[in-house]
């Protein structure tokens, strides 16, 4: 029997398990192999002491109809409709995020008011153009001074360089259809059907996680006569000219290595691993463009406090300077079944940062102290009522978008699409800052070409019609 290999069992990897499983049913072997020991990648849900905790916070929101109306038919009345509420946390007060002009103006009061509105018009009179970094786009579309409170701190945190050597794809692809006139004209005309995908008021979300949703899939993948094996790390990926002829696969549990031969190969490893594993390897050119993508990681420190109510958010944006942290979740606010005990809450601490840098590399227990303190700093909890805390580190969680890396890519696309039997899908796997929801679709469709059709990958997240086409 021929063998599909798929890489990786996050969105993307079990969205093409599911659809091939379905579709293919006894005529191929179907092989999702993962490293982790457990399902969802960096949407998996970890338990602790009876508490769940979300790596980042992860919205099931979709324009496609046809992801939608899965996530609904897989989890059912599971599946529950959440209000947003998110806000930025800045000197001591809060702002709604998307931001609202008026409330934004009202907390800053009138001088700065003033001046960001002078800026603004600034701007408007002589934009910055081209715009080639973050800083460009944001300040065009915000002013220079209203990028410089809401979104250098912020961003810079997390990326961890200054935002004007941050690619303006990124602000492109994740704020659409945002600037501050269209937020005043939201503000202003309550809009019955809102086009602004930055704008979403509601989202839905697994009662017990995301990893519930992911966890499913596996399941159902499994049903189907599909292999999910965990704790496995393909270690070298094998070429025979332009096809891919086997994988070598290492049982973390064991030490145990095996070889298994492909008919296809679907692949969400990071870009960069993916180019270093395969034998022989390509020219110095591809290996020097995957050396050069970077990826930024996070530690999220879950806090379980002994207050019933902290804030209203299911997470907020900590602006404020005096603080390392970056973000906190509060995942009672996303599922009340995500905590144990109704009177105590459970709260994420986002520290963004780099594999191997000194924050990645602080002890577990000094990483909580730091966490409680600065939660205390931020005046939500004292020290005393954090009963408990756990540290998790999400490797490469972000593909970054610095000054070089479209052309980069764009190499690594080219190399990669002479190889007749391989797809690479996902946010790692196309090194493409893509939801869930686009992540999914893009291992559906790698699917769907294998089973005859046509479709190109990259323009997922690209052309908001291309994803009607799907349905």
């Amino acid at each position: 029997m021929k063998t599909i290999i798929i890489i990786g069992a996050g969105p993307a990897g079990l969205g093409a398990g599911y659809e091939l499983t379905k579709n293919l049913k006894n005529d191929y072997q179907i092989i999702i192999f993962e490293k982790e020991n457990q399902v969802g990648g960096i949407a998996k849900t970890i338990e602790y002491n009876g508490y769940r905790f979300d790596l980042g916070g992860h919205r099931f929101f979709s324009k496609n109809d046809e992801i939608m109306n899965l996530w609904k038919n897989v989890l059912k009345e599971k599946f529950i409709k959440v209000k947003r509420l998110s806000r930025i946390y800045y000197k001591g007060k809060f702002y709604f995020y998307p931001i609202k002009p008026f409330n934004a103006l009202l907390n800053l009061g009138l001088q700065e008011s003033i001046s960001i509105m002078l800026s603004w018009m600034k701007t408007k009179i002589k934009p910055k153009y081209p715009e080639i970094s973050f800083e460009d786009w944001i300040s065009n579309r915000f002013g220079k001074r209203l990028y410089e409170i809401f979104f250098k701190t912020y961003t810079e945190k997390v990326w961890g360089i200054p935002c004007r050597k941050i690619s303006s794809d990124w602000a492109a692809q994740r704020i659409k259809g945002l600037s501050l006139l269209s937020l005043l004209k939201s503000s202003i005309f309550r809009q019955k059907k809102q086009k602004i995908k930055t704008l979403i008021e509601e989202f839905y979300y697994p009662e017990l996680g995301p990893g519930m949703m992911w966890e499913t899939f596996a399941k159902i993948i499994e049903e189907n006569h599909g292999k999910v094996e965990i704790n496995s790390s393909v270690e070298k990926i094998f070429l025979e000219g332009k096809r891919i002829k086997a994988i070598e696969v290492k049982n973390l549990i064991t030490n145990s290595y095996k070889v298994i031969e492909c008919e296809h190969l679907i692949s969400s490893m990071p870009l960069r691993e993916f180019i270093e594993k395969l034998v022989p390897s390509p020219n110095k050119q591809i290996i020097e463009s995957a050396k050069s993508l970077n990826y930024r990681s996070f530690i999220v420190v879950g806090l379980i406090v002994n207050k019933k109510d902290i804030f209203p958010d299911n997470w907020i944006y900590i602006h404020s300077p005096e603080v390392l942290v970056g973000r906190i979740q509060n995942f009672k606010n996303w599922s009340k079944k995500m905590v144990q005990d109704i009177n105590k809450t459970c709260l994420g601490l986002e520290y963004f940062c780099s594999e191997g840098d000194k924050f990645w590399l602080k002890p577990s227990a000094e990483v909580i102290n730091i966490a409680k303190k600065e939660l205390e700093i931020l005046g939500f909890a004292k020290i005393n009522e954090i009963e408990d805390g756990k540290v998790i580190k999400v490797e490469k969680a972000y593909p970054v978008y610095d000054e070089n890396y479209k052309e980069n890519v764009n190499k690594i696309r080219e190399y990669l699409n002479s190889i007749s039997n391989l797809q690479v899908i996902g946010r790692n796997g196309m090194h493409k800052y893509n939801n869930q929801d686009h992540s999914m679709i893009t291992g559906i469709l790698a699917a769907r070409n294998i089973l005859g059709e046509s479709y190109d990958l990259w323009r997922v997240n690209v052309d908001a019609e291309y994803l009607e086409e799907i349905k």
